[in-house]
C-alpha cells in the first residue's frame, strides 16, 4: 500500500509540479465605520454556499473565547442567530488549530450568517478547502451551508480594532462579479471521476450528477449552455513504466494513470479500469454531442454509476456497453473512440484532455477532483445542486437569464412585493419590473409585439402602430348601449384624443356631448333633437322627413310630386328640343336646296339682259 501510494503521489507531483492554482476571490466592502471603509479582496471558501451573483451584507462580531471556532459554540452558552429584524452576524474568527471545514460548521451551528477567517500570517491568500479524503469522514462536510471567506491578516487585525473601541463593521459581501457573464451563453466545465470508491467526495459528486441532472440538460437543450465533461490523468514517471504500480494504474504504456481506488494493488479494480471508463464516458459525450445531443451525458454517468458500482464487482465494460445500449447509441462507434489501450501511442481523446488540464488566462490547474469551471473561473463552494445552479446563473448577462434561474429555491423575486417599485398597470397586468438572478430592473415591457416607452418607474406609454392593441393605447374607453369609443388613434402618433361627440382629456375621460343643449345639430323651426351617448337624433314634427345634409325638414309628399314633375318637365323639355332640331334642319336643308337649284338656273337663264332680246348662244364665226 505504501508503494502505491507513494506512486500516486509522484503521478500528482509529475502531473502538476509546474502547474498554477488560482485563488477565486470576491469582494469585501466595508461600510462603517469610516477608519477602515474600503474594498478589500477575499478568497472564496471550497466548501459551504457562495452567493454567487448576489450580496449578503452583515455586522461583525469577534468571540471574547473560543476565537479559533474550533469547539462548539453552545458549550460555552454563546449564539449569534441575528433578531428579526436584525443583519446577519459574520463571525471572525482566527486561523489555526483546527480544520476550516470544522470552524464554519460551529459557526452555522451557532447561527452566524457567514464566517470570516483572518489570516495568521503575512501572505497572499489562499483557498481554504475541505479536508484530505483520511480526514473527510466527519458528516457535517456536506451540511455546511454559509458562506466562508479567507481574509488578510491586516484586514482581520483591523477588524478587531474597531470592534474593540465598540465601533459597529459592517460588511458587505459582493460575489456578483465573482463569476464573468460575458455574453448570453454560459460554458461551464465539470471536471470528474468515474471512480465511486473515493470516500465522501465520491458520494457527494454522485449525489449531485443525480440530482442537477435535470436543470443541466434544460439549460443545454434550450442553448443557454455549451457544457463539456473532463477527466484528470496522470503520467507515470518514465524510470517507473516497468513497475507493478504503474502497469496497474495506467494504459498506452505510462501515458494516461489513476490512482487504485481502494490503494490496495492486491484486491479490487486497479487505476487502469478507471482511465478506461473515464474514456469510455468521454467518448460517450464525443458521439453523443457528435449527433447533437450532448446532454444525454448525464443520462449516462446517473445510470453507470447507479447499474455498475464497484462495491458490487459491476465495474465493467460488459456493465457500460449495457448502459450505452439502453441510451441507443453504438457500443462500436464507443469502442472505435476508445483505441486500443495497450498501444505504445497517444490516444487522441485523453491526450486532449491532458492538454487542457492546465490552466490558462484567469483559469488555473485542474488540480482538485471533482473541479467546476464556469465561463473559465473555478467554482469554489459546496458541490450542490442549488448552489452550483445559482452560480450557473450569475454567468449571464442581466436579464438574459433563463427561467430556471429564477426559481424559489435559487432566487427571491423581488417584483413580487409592491412590484419593485416600479411602473404597472394593473388592469392589463402588465408591469415594468423584471426579476433577474442579481435583482429586479424597471425597464418598458414588450408586449404582444408593442413597445412600451417611458422611465419605467413613473410611466410606460406604448408605442407604434399597434399600441392600440394593448389596454388601448392607455387611452380611454367606453361602451354603452352596445356601442363602443375609443380615444386612442391607432396609428405612429402618441397620445389620446376624445371622438367626435365626446369631449375630454381622452386619457382618464370622454364625456359625451349634450348637441341637442349646445345647439350644435337641429337647428331648423321643425326639428325635434334627442341627445344620445357619443351623437344625437333628429326627427321632425307631422308628416315631414328630416334631411340630415341640410338640417332641414321637407314634406314627404311634397317629395313625391316634386320628382315626378320633374320627371315630365323632362321629358317635355327633350320633346320640345326635338321639335325644335327637327324644324332647324328642314329649314337649314331647303335653304341649301333653293340656293342649288338657283344656281344651276343662272347658267343657262343669264339674267339682267335688255327686253326684247333673245337668247342666242355665242358661237364662233
Amino acid at each position: 500500500m505504501k508503494v502505491g501510494f507513494l506512486v500516486c503521489i509522484l503521478f500528482v507531483m509529475c502531473g502538476c509540479c509546474m502547474g498554477r492554482f488560482v485563488v477565486e476571490k470576491n469582494s469585501l466592502r466595508v461600510t462603517s465605520p469610516d477608519s477602515i471603509k474600503e474594498v478589500y479582496e477575499c478568497a472564496i471558501g471550497n466548501f459551504g454556499v457562495p452567493q454567487y451573483g448576489g450580496t449578503l451584507v452583515g455586522n461583525v462580531m469577534y468571540p471574547k473565547s473560543n476565537k479559533k471556532s474550533c469547539n462548539n459554540f453552545s458549550d460555552f452558552d454563546i449564539f449569534y442567530k441575528s433578531k428579526p429584524g436584525g443583519r446577519p452576524v459574520f463571525l471572525l474568527v482566527d486561523r489555526g488549530d483546527c480544520f476550516f471545514t470544522l470552524k464554519a460548521w460551529n459557526a452555522q451551528q451557532a447561527g452566524a450568517g457567514a464566517i470570516l477567517v483572518a489570516d495568521n500570517r503575512v501572505e497572499p491568500l489562499i483557498t481554504m478547502d475541505t479536508p484530505e479524503e483520511e480526514d473527510a469522514k466527519a458528516d457535517y462536510l456536506q451540511d455546511i451551508t454559509i458562506p466562508s471567506a479567507l481574509i488578510s491578516k491586516s484586514l482581520g487585525d483591523s477588524i478587531k480594532r474597531e470592534l474593540s473601541k465598540g465601533e459597529l463593521v459592517n460588511i458587505n459581501l459582493d460575489w456578483r462579479e465573482a463569476l464573468p457573464h460575458p455574453d448570453d451563453r454560459v460554458e461551464y466545465e465539470f471536471w470528474t471521476n468515474s471512480n465511486d470508491e473515493c470516500g465522501p467526495k465520491c458520494e457527494s459528486q454522485r449525489e449531485f450528477v443525480k440530482n442537477f441532472k435535470g436543470a443541466a440538460q434544460i439549460l443545454e437543450q434550450k442553448g443557454y449552455t455549451q457544457f463539456s465533461p473532463h477527466y484528470i490523468t496522470w503520467y507515470c514517471p518514465e524510470a517507473f513504466i516497468l513497475s507493478k504500480q504503474c502497469k496497474s494504474q495506467c494504459i498506452n504504456h505510462g501515458r494516461y494513470c489513476a490512482p487504485d481506488p481502494e490503494q490496495d494493488f492486491s484486491k479490487g479494480y486497479d487505476g487502469k479500469d478507471v482511465v478506461l471508463q473515464n474514456l469510455r464516458q468521454a467518448c460517450f459525450f464525443k458521439v453523443a454531442n457528435d449527433s447533437g445531443k450532448p446532454w444525454l451525458w448525464w443520462d449516462y454517468v446517473t445510470d453507470f454509476a447507479i447499474r455498475c458500482p464497484m462495491k458490487e464487482k459491476k465495474y465493467t465494460k460488459g456493465c457500460a456497453d449495457q448502459v450505452i445500449k439502453s441510451l441507443g447509441f453504438d457500443v462500436k462507434q464507443i469502442e472505435k473512440c476508445v483505441g486500443d489501450p495497450e498501444a505504445d501511442t497517444d490516444n487522441p481523446v485523453l491526450k486532449v484532455e491532458q492538454d487542457i488540464q492546465i490552466g490558462k488566462g484567469a483559469r488555473g490547474d485542474v488540480t482538485i477532483l471533482p473541479t467546476l469551471v464556469i465561463n473559465n473561473r473555478q467554482y469554489r463552494g459546496k458541490l450542490d445542486k442549488g448552489a452550483v445552479l445559482k452560480a450557473i446563473c450569475s454567468g449571464f448577462e442581466e436579464t438574459t437569464e433563463p427561467a430556471i434561474c429564477l426559481t424559489e429555491e435559487i432566487e427571491t423575486n423581488e417584483c413580487l412585493e409592491s412590484n419593485g417599485g416600479c411602473w404597472q398597470d394593473e388592469a392589463a397586468n402588465i408591469t415594468a419590473c423584471q426579476d433577474t438572478f442579481r435583482g429586479r430592473v424597471c425597464e418598458c415591457p414588450v408586449v404582444q409585439g408593442v413597445k412600451f416607452v417611458g422611465d419605467g418607474y413613473t410611466h410606460c406609454e406604448p408605442s407604434g402602430a399597434l399600441r392600440c392593441e394593448i389596454n388601448n393605447g392607455g387611452c380611454w374607453k367606453g361602451t354603452q348601449n352596445s356601442r363602443a369609443y375609443s380615444a386612442c388613434i391607432d396609428d405612429h402618433t402618441k397620445g389620446c384624443k376624445c371622438p367626435p361627440g365626446f369631449k375630454g382629456d381622452g386619457v382618464n375621460s370622454c364625456e359625451d356631448i349634450d348637441e341637442c343643449k349646445e345647439k350644435l345639430a337641429c337647428q331648423c323651426a321643425e326639428c325635434k333633437c334627442k341627445n344620445t351617448w357619443g351623437s344625437y337624433d333628429c326627427s321632425c314634427s307631422a308628416n315631414l322627413l328630416y334631411m340630415h345634409e341640410h338640417d332641414t325638414c321637407i314634406s314627404k309628399d311634397a317629395k313625391s310630386e316634386f320628382s315626378w314633375g320633374l320627371v315630365w318637365t323632362i321629358i317635355l323639355g327633350l320633346a320640345v328640343a326635338g321639335v325644335s332640331a327637327y324644324a332647324v334642319y328642314k329649314y337649314r336643308i331647303r335653304r341649301y336646296m333653293d340656293s342649288e337649284i338657283r344656281a344651276i338656273m343662272a347658267q343657262y337663264m343669264p339674267l339682267g339682259q335688255g327686253e326684247g332680246a333673245t337668247n342666242v348662244p355665242h358661237g364662233n364665226v
